[in-house]
């Protein structure tokens, strides 16, 4: 992995995770009570080996920028020319802001070249999985490949958010669809399955920047892996698929989320909090690392009847008071205060977040910073909710800093679908 540069690609809108996307980048979204969502690809990298790393930051990087820079920095060794790095637009090609994934890969091109990698990896920085790169990498060598992507099993039925790829019989690439409605092709490992891609694709340095400069240069491309890039070079180049190796441990099927939808999101931190979670948060031989905050220890106070401060399959960070309240299948970020009587029910709560005392709130995500007043009812009644706050046509209430600005009789244009 010493000749590999990483690109992790990090600066998507993340428009379907709105409103927690509207202050900050999707990656940098909070998972699993100590986390964001980057985390879960950095530690990948760092446990198969992988370090040097770009992370190619655009949309509100603020929080993400500081994250990686106080939390990941120092975990390599920089004095060996070790390396995590932010890299923002810095339009050394181009005027414009990055139009695709392949044109912000495009945009850092100096970059990658004055490193001078053999192979660079192509990663997302916004999904949830636990994979080792270096055994992709092994095979990708082994087979004299020239590109290799990675991919894992899908039903038909959800093949509309992958890209298809068409695998022969010795796992090298004859054909790729991009986001099809549907499609007849099935995989040659599993004949109930298709084959998808991962967004995770593994390039020899002397193929990638030469396609890169050519659909550059192309005015009709979206700049794009899956819709231009890898159908251009099909058939020019050696391409293989890698069947995912699922570093996760456990019984159930390969465990990889896209948690970009809120139902998503909120589905993937229930799991989490459960009593037998698929993504294992506590495999000490596959860490998964985060910038460490300064905590007091989490705290659970009264026990007399009626006021009794418990958690039950619940996560719970350091920072948190739970006064003489219930927790209940939810998750508690770092610094949050739940007050006496209160019932907390499968919600996710962010850091800094002041529950008032009689509280009763459920099927929830909390954003940071917010204080709710003695008495609040959330998740109880859709029509009253959706009078203050943001609700999914599932019924999931999320609550912002600024949730009183949803109070109006006229419903804002980009919350009609809420």
């Amino acid at each position: 992995m010493r000749d590999t540069l990483g690109v992790l690609l990090a600066g998507g809108a993340g428009e379907r995770l709105f409103p927690l996307t509207r202050d900050r980048a999707k990656p940098a979204v909070p998972f699993g009570g100590n986390y964001r969502i980057i985390d879960i690809t950095l530690s990948n990298c760092i446990n198969s080996d992988l370090r040097h790393v770009y992370i190619l930051t655009q949309y509100k990087a603020l929080s993400l920028n500081r994250h990686v820079r106080e939390g990941w920095t120092s975990v390599v060794a920089q004095e060996l020319g070790e390396f995590i790095e932010i890299l923002p637009p810095m339009q050394r090609v181009s005027a414009n802001w990055y139009m695709g994934t392949a044109d912000a890969v495009y945009q850092n091109i100096y970059s990658i070249g004055s490193e001078q990698p053999k192979y660079v990896l192509i990663l997302s920085g916004d999904h949830i999985y636990k994979m080792h790169y270096g055994k992709m990498f092994d095979e990708h060598v082994e087979s004299g490949a020239d590109v290799t992507i990675a991919t894992l099993p899908v039903d038909p039925s959800e093949v509309a958010a992958f890209g298809v790829v068409e695998v022969g019989q010795n796992g090298e690439i004859v054909g790729f669809q991009e986001k099809p409605k549907t499609t007849n092709l099935r995989s040659p490992f599993n004949p109930n399955m298709v084959d998808c891609s991962m967004g995770i694709y593994l390039f020899n340095t002397d193929v990638l920047l030469p396609a890169l400069m050519q659909d550059a240069e192309d005015p009709a491309s979206k700049h794009d892996f899956g819709h231009n890039i890898l159908p251009s070079i099909l058939g020019k180049y050696k391409m293989r698929a890698y069947n995912f190796v699922d570093e996760n441990r456990k019984s159930q099927a390969l465990y990889w989320r896209d948690v970009g939808t809120l139902d998503a999101y909120y589905d993937a931190n229930m799991d989490v909090a459960s009593v037998s979670p698929v993504f294992n948060l506590y495999d000490a031989k596959w860490p998964i690392r985060t910038r460490v905050r300064q905590y007091p220890p989490a705290k659970f106070v009264f026990g007399e009847p009626g006021r009794t401060g418990m958690a039950i399959n619940s996560i719970v960070s350091a920072g948190c008071i739970v006064s003489g309240s219930v927790v209940r299948n939810s998750v508690l970020s770092q610094d949050v205060r739940v007050n006496s009587y209160t019932e907390l029910d499968s919600s996710i709560v962010f850091s800094h977040v002041n529950i008032g005392r009689h509280c009763r709130i459920r099927r929830a995500i909390i954003d940071r910073d917010v204080q709710l007043p003695e008495g609040t009812v959330i998740g109880y009644d859709q029509t009253e909710d959706k009078k203050k706050y943001f609700v999914t046509p599932s019924g999931l209430t999320v609550v912002t800093r600024d949730y009183s600005l949803y109070e109006s009789t006229a419903t804002p244009e980009f919350l009609l679908e809420g």
